[in-house]
């Protein structure tokens, strides 16, 4: 039987040949939305710590991090990935994304990078040195979340659905990959809201997407609002449908990296039912089965 899903597992073999791991770095970034440029509250919905090992504020720099990251991958004999996740990873001067390159170039053993960021912290110049990178793999996992422009000012995002296509197209024309992370369940979308969104990065160059249900985390505006009764997350059960049919619009050779949320120990205020990752999982492909659905059954390719 066919898979339903092309997995980042399955995109990540057919360019290194074996398997192949992301080790998480942390480079000390900053963000636009947090040090005063566009705002310091930051995104609605990200707590102030950001996603990621926090170990740059431990003392740990790159090569110290990936000395002690890689020794199980190592073992295994997988291709080694090093994933800048925290904050927004080519924010600031050409000169600091240049100097951050060369300390990645300079990492043992490694195949390829992936750098969390932004659209409106890339511009030619930036994705040019990263096009230039002899590294054998160069993503880009880029936040869009909504690609309705008054939901990003709702969630205080500070960026365009323009911006978002515009820096996608741009990263695939110089050779990068790019993978869009999407949201379900934002305040004030549906599941038709999402799906909206969804076919707007079908029709981008993207090598990949996350879905994400949206969480309530803690120290998050978006906790406040909940607190207040102003925003209720989504039923597991709506959650399911609606990355069931997102999945049927995505074009057939973009990897669906992540299929929900994660989120970190001691975060999670609500909805309870995003702690259950690998049950959600399994609701996800039991639909899939169910309804006999795979990824491209509903996708369009652009005139």
């Amino acid at each position: 039987m066919t898979a339903r899903v092309h997995t980042l597992a399955q995109a990540f073999r057919a360019v290194f040949g074996r398997k192949a791991k992301k080790i998480p770095l942390d480079a000390g970034s900053s963000c636009p939305n947090r040090d005063g440029a566009l705002s310091r509250g930051g995104c609605l919905f990200c707590n102030a710590a950001g996603s990621g090992t926090g170990l740059h504020l431990k003392g740990f720099g790159l090569r110290a991090q990936w000395d002690k990251l890689t020794a199980p991958a190592r073992r295994r004999g997988e291709a080694l990935l090093a994933y800048l996740q925290s904050f927004s990873n080519t924010y600031g001067p050409p000169e600091r994304l240049a100097a951050l390159l060369d300390e990645l170039i300079a990492l043992p053993d490694i195949e390829g990078i992936c750098l969390g960021t932004r659209p409106d912290c890339l511009d030619i110049e930036k994705i040019a040195l990263l096009a230039a990178a002899p590294i054998g793999h160069t993503r880009l996992e880029m936040g869009l979340q909504s690609a309705n422009d008054a939901t990003l000012i709702r969630i205080n995002r500070g960026h365009t659905a323009a911006d978002f296509a515009r820096a996608t197209v741009m990263a695939a024309d110089a050779g990068l990959a790019v993978t869009a992370h999407l949201m379900a369940g934002l305040p004030g979308e549906g599941v038709e809201e999402f799906l909206a969104t969804v076919r707007f990065v079908a029709a981008l160059p993207v090598a990949g997407v996350k879905l994400h249900n949206t969480l309530v985390v803690a120290g998050s505006g978006l906790a406040a609002l909940h607190a207040a009764g102003g925003y209720q997350p989504m039923a597991r059960e709506e959650y399911v449908e609606a990355v069931c049919r997102a999945i049927a619009l995505l074009p057939p050779h973009v990897a669906v990296e992540r299929q929900n949320a994660d989120p970190a120990p001691g975060e999670l205020i609500a909805p309870a039912w995003a702690a259950d990752k690998q049950g959600i999982l399994k609701d996800i492909a039991a639909r899939l089965e169910r309804d006999d659905i795979r990824q491209g059954d509903d996708f369009h390719a652009p005139r």
